[in-house]
């Protein structure tokens, strides 16, 4: 075992703060990793304040991780000292059940293993994530990244970038397909860029007027005001798909009215109760709700592989380690475009 700095919460809706954790000596399959950026996701916020009633403490959060890789197991060989690599949200599974076999691991039947708060089978207790200087993982768990892109904007790729890359490439968007984001924030802002790349004509859909010009920058073809109600008969019956991001619970009869017949709105962002949905607005039409769960390592290597072909990395605001606590503030706030990252030097 080794000893490492972190940066972590020592029990529920605590300040997060310094602390020395653990990591496992390196084993035959392990990629030793100095982790230099990780991304803030809502989901360590979550965690944190334990709204899931699942989290243990302390929690050390962060499952957006870069790296360079400074050691590697004897039966390593796909990776190497000095390789710039990544790990998402997860760093185990069974392997052997139907969806590990289907590169499916986020949803192994017996439960996916998380970067942080998941069962830790090396030292016992539970695994600490990315605010951290260094973490092992599990050669088959980690993802390699794109030398042409800025690694700063790569790290939320591997939660907030794979959520929205896996449903829009599972139902099978392609040019000249409509498809309406709703919601910007982390989560909409790279469903707008991968969409867009994908050669679909993009339509944000958002509360906020003010957000049509940003929407635009990021390639949405056209804003369109759910609150407007001539605006939204105007799109009424005219989508191939909805990627929903919204993180909370909320009205989504009057997006179900914007599918064509046959179409698919999907939910990534809301862990709740959503208000009553109108059966009505699934049959006149034989419409689909879905959910979708971030993506098994196989895809996720697609989609960082595919923002290496289109040049596509989050927009992103730097930050120290020591202003974790502030910028948890701000996400709750929504006052970040559009996700933060932390310079992991800020903890040497």
């Amino acid at each position: 075992m080794s000893e490492v700095k972190a940066y972590g919460a020592k029990k529920q809706a605590a300040s997060l703060e310094e602390m020395t954790i653990e990591r496992r000596e390196l084993q035959p399959d392990d990629v030793h990793i100095k982790i230099t950026y990780c991304g803030v996701c809502h989901s360590d916020i979550h965690t944190v304040q334990n709204d899931w009633g699942n989290s243990k403490y302390p929690v050390v959060p962060g499952h957006e991780i870069i790296g360079k890789v400074v050691a590697v197991g004897d039966k390593v060989s796909n990776y190497k000292k000095g390789d710039l690599v990544g790990v998402g949200c997860m760093v185990d599974s069974c392997r052997e059940c139907s969806a590990c076999k289907d590169d499916l691991e986020q949803f192994c039947e017996k439960g996916m293993v998380g970067t942080y708060n998941g069962p830790n089978k090396h030292l016992g207790g539970h695994t600490f994530g990315g605010y951290s200087q260094e973490i092992l993982v599990d050669q088959n768990y980690v993802l390699s990244i794109p030398e042409n892109l800025d690694e700063k904007g790569v790290a939320p790729l591997l939660c907030a970038g794979i959520t929205t890359f896996s449903p829009l490439n599972h139902w099978g968007v392609k040019k000249g397909d409509k498809v309406g984001v709703i919601g910007l924030g982390g989560l909409g802002h790279m469903g707008i860029k991968f969409a867009a790349a994908m050669g679909a004509k993009v339509v944000m859909i958002t509360t906020s007027p003010d957000k049509a010009k940003d929407a635009k920058r990021l390639g949405a073809d056209e804003v369109l005001i759910s609150k407007d109600e001539d605006d939204m008969k105007k799109h009424k019956g005219s989508f191939d798909f909805l990627l929903n991001t919204v993180p909370v619970g909320h009205d989504i009869n009057p997006y179900l009215e914007l599918l064509k017949r046959d179409s698919t709105m999907v939910l990534v962002g809301a862990i709740e109760p959503l208000e009553k949905m109108h059966g009505g607005n699934l049959i006149l039409g034989r419409k689909r709700v879905a959910g979708s769960l971030i993506g098994g390592i196989k895809e996720t290597q697609e989609m960082l592989d595919f923002c290496g072909k289109h040049n596509i990395v989050s927009d992103v605001e730097m930050i120290d380690i020591k202003e974790i606590n502030k910028a948890y503030k701000r996400v709750v706030d929504s006052d970040v475009k559009y996700r933060f990252v932390i310079d992991m030097e800020s903890l040497n």
